[in-house]
């Protein structure tokens, strides 16, 4: 069996105050050309298909004509899972009456996973849906008083999958969270944090849950990659949001699945209407026709200028030739006198809710931000992310 992994398209996403759904519609007409040519079996979305609970119109239309083309004119069945940036009730509704059409989305989380049953010449292949939630979600669903942060969540659903599968079929996981094995991780600024508790690594997903899986595919971290296996691994984000990701290359996975259950994989890049970038220099440099003759000027751009001294309207004489520059730097030639410890300092932009309200909370009062505090706190944040999510 052929199936085509892709996740994070964020659909209507923002970036630097510039609306990225034309290019994201550039992007997915690019898929569709690839599944015309792959003819695979399933295309998954491992979650986050919106970039936020309320999508703008123009998201909500690119989505129903891609789909639309990919389920009625290439009869290619569809597999989609809610991520954390989804809001699960819009995004699951008429997932029923869609089901004849072979679109299968799970959105909200329930207690029985989703399976969803598919065969090729060498038998039956199940695939198990299971969205992004909150682990006090999973909690209540299952009535299970000791799950407290997303491994042992996993746990429990996996758990409850494998008291019903036969382990002789091939059977594949598909869902959005931060799953962790061997070797570091390629985390992005653009992924939005799933726990904002630092106690105990809350966030993360030991990838050995999955170890008993012919296949999982993840999203939610946006760079393409394995999470400790080969056969457990992101698909990545379907554009670079951030400049964080300059260096990544973005692609969507193919998996060829075979009769005994092992996998190939290859990554296939798809055409994106502008590349994002980072460039470096003097400004006069810069304008020079000679350094920029050879390259996009019409690529996503955060420049850094070098030079001393003041300067007159940089981002006007920049975007003269540059005309999508969404950031400016000008890179500090005196090292400070003292740390600046603000929002405006070095690596606010990596911390969590949690970490900014932490180091605040110290500045002000003088006192320690004890682990009873960090809870009081970490609830109060995931119940406003939850309500944000239900909105």
């Amino acid at each position: 069996m052929k199936i085509i992994h892709t996740g994070d398209w964020h659909i209507g996403k923002i970036v630097n105050q510039v609306h990225m759904t034309e290019d994201q519609e550039v992007a997915l007409n690019s898929l569709v050309s690839l599944l015309k040519v792959e003819k695979p079996d399933v295309l998954i979305i491992a979650g986050d298909i919106y970039d936020r609970a309320i999508p703008p119109v123009e998201a909500v239309e690119l989505l129903d004509r891609i789909l639309s083309e990919i389920l009625l004119d290439l009869k290619i069945p569809v597999l989609i899972v809610a991520g954390n940036h989804d809001n699960p009730e819009r995004l699951g509704f008429g997932s029923k009456i869609l089901q004849a059409r072979g679109l299968y989305i799970e959105g909200r989380f329930r207690k029985e996973a989703r399976k969803v049953v598919l065969e090729d010449g060498y038998g039956l292949v199940n695939f198990y849906l299971v969205p992004y939630a909150v682990p006090a979600v999973v909690r209540n669903v299952l009535a299970r008083d000791d799950i407290s942060n997303h491994d042992e969540a996993m746990g429990a659903i996996v758990e409850i999958i494998k008291a019903d599968w036969n382990p002789e079929e091939r059977n594949i996981m598909v869902t959005h969270g931060f799953v962790r094995g061997i070797g570091e991780l390629e985390i992005s600024e653009s992924e939005k944090p799933l726990s904002y508790s630092s106690i105990g690594g809350a966030d993360y997903v030991d990838v050995n849950k999955f170890k008993d899986f012919a296949y999982t595919a993840l999203g939610h971290l946006h760079s393409p990659q394995k999470a400790g296996y080969e056969k457990v691994r992101y698909a990545g984000s379907l554009l670079k949001y951030s400049f964080s990701e300059v260096n990544q290359k973005k692609s969507v996975t193919c998996i060829n699945l075979e009769a005994d259950g092992s996998v190939e994989i290859r990554l296939i890049p798809l055409s994106v209407r502008r590349d994002m970038r980072r460039i470096k220099g003097e400004l006069k440099a810069l304008l020079d026709p000679a350094v920029y003759k050879d390259t996009n000027v019409e690529d996503y751009l955060h420049v850094v200028l070098t030079d001393e001294g003041g300067l007159m309207e940089p981002m006007v004489k920049l975007r003269s030739v540059y005309p999508n520059v969404l950031s400016l730097e000008i890179e500090a030639r005196e090292p400070k006198s003292e740390e600046i410890n603000t929002s405006a300092g070095e690596g606010y932009k990596h911390q969590s809710k949690l970490e900014l309200f932490k180091n605040f909370y110290c500045d002000i009062t003088g006192m320690e931000f004890d682990e009873k505090k960090e809870k009081i706190v970490v609830k109060v944040i995931e119940e406003a992310e939850g309500e944000e999510r239900r909105m």
